[in-house]
């Protein structure tokens, strides 16, 4: 299982790094894998760190003379938001709330819980915050990776749905269901890389961007001023790309199957599981990828887009077009864009365009 753990970090990393940039024959690139032209490179040297939290890599980068401020402040503000959110931590706020079933909760996760529960309602339950005891009956919080039985998993589903869960946003007071937990792991990276977008503009960066274990967030244009420009990874090849993202000012976050999963009797099995059945999500789909201004947004409809599959996911995005874009990759190889991307999306493969008006 630690063998297992280590190349699931390397992929993070790799991933991460794959998405921070594409780099051209003709233009320089900095430690984070950013382009940008020789002139603006030699003009406006990064600042960049790198931090280990919420169990993923991250690199912090910001150019300008308020970079450097920036970046410790934004790396205060993940150690900050993983000391509060994390579940593997005895004495995080998530963690003392799963223990006494009731808490009053920070500003913070206030607003998670908020935007958790919106998805939960919009999305039909393909999001549901209450989805930890399942993770750990199939062991992705332990890595005790075991396939449960049929009778198991009916026994835990009567533990998950945020319907069950009490939520007073006024006083800030939130009570589980019996035998439930909370987990919000599947908004967290997306709202930490949009705090960090915040502390930047409080700074007075034009231009940067975070890399949270393959999430990238963007502020502004590269220092340049052209779009950066963002891999696709391909869910088949951790090495490549399926293609390139020319945008600004947005969030571009992927789920995939490929990134934390276990085998047993010759099949895989993925950590994105499907809160109606209690296992991974059978949606003949391999990755999804939102790009919006909303990093929590982003982070919870990877998830959820992912557990609908392609026709439901595509449905979902024509009622709410104005608030994201997406990249499908589906089991068969088919690549599908949302028409509000397609045009900034270079692919070597075809692309099917998911349009509004159904054409």
């Amino acid at each position: 299982m630690k063998q297992q753990r280590n190349r699931w970090i390397a992929a993070a990393l790799a991933c991460g790094l794959l998405l921070a940039g594409c780099g051209t024959a003709d233009s320089g690139q900095d430690s984070t894998g950013v382009t940008q032209s020789g002139s603006a490179a030699a003009a406006a040297e990064p600042v960049s760190r790198e931090i280990f939290a919420m169990d993923t890599y991250m690199t912090v980068t910001a150019y300008g003379e308020p970079a450097q401020e920036a970046v410790d402040a934004a790396v205060s503000e993940i150690r900050r938001l993983d000391a509060l959110l994390s579940i593997g931590e005895s004495g995080s706020e998530i963690s003392m709330l799963n223990d006494s079933g009731t808490a009053r909760v920070s500003d913070d996760t206030g607003v998670m819980i908020d935007k958790a529960l919106e998805l939960y309602r919009d999305t039909g339950g393909a999001f549901d915050l209450t989805i930890l005891p399942l993770m750990e009956t199939w062991g992705f919080t332990d890595e005790a990776y075991r396939v449960p039985s049929e009778e198991e998993l009916k026994t835990v589903l009567q533990k998950i749905g945020a319907d069950q869960l009490t939520w007073d946003k006024d006083s800030g007071t939130i009570a589980l269901g019996e035998g439930q937990k909370m987990d919000l792991g599947g908004i967290a990276k997306g709202y930490t890389s949009s705090r960090i977008m915040e502390i930047f503009e409080q700074y007075g960066v034009t231009s940067g961007m975070v890399s949270l274990g393959g999430n990238v967030h963007l502020l502004g244009t590269k220092p340049d001023g052209t779009a950066w420009r963002v891999g696709i990874q391909d869910p088949e090849n951790s090495a490549g790309m399926l293609g390139v993202l020319e945008t600004q000012d947005c969030a571009v976050i992927t789920s995939g199957g490929y990134e934390r999963y276990f085998e047993q009797d010759g099949k895989r099995y993925h950590h994105i599981l499907d809160p109606t059945t209690g296992k991974p999500a059978d949606s003949g789909i391999t990755s999804v990828t939102i790009v919006s201004e909303d990093g929590t947004l982003a982070d919870g409809l990877s998830t959820a887009l992912f557990v609908m599959g392609v026709e439901k996911a595509s449905d979902y995005w024509k009622q709410h077009a104005d608030t994201f874009d997406a990249v499908i990759v589906a089991e068969d190889g088919m690549i599908y864009a949302t028409d509000g991307i397609v045009d900034s999306l270079s692919c070597e493969t075809d692309v099917t365009v998911i349009r509004q008006d159904g054409s």
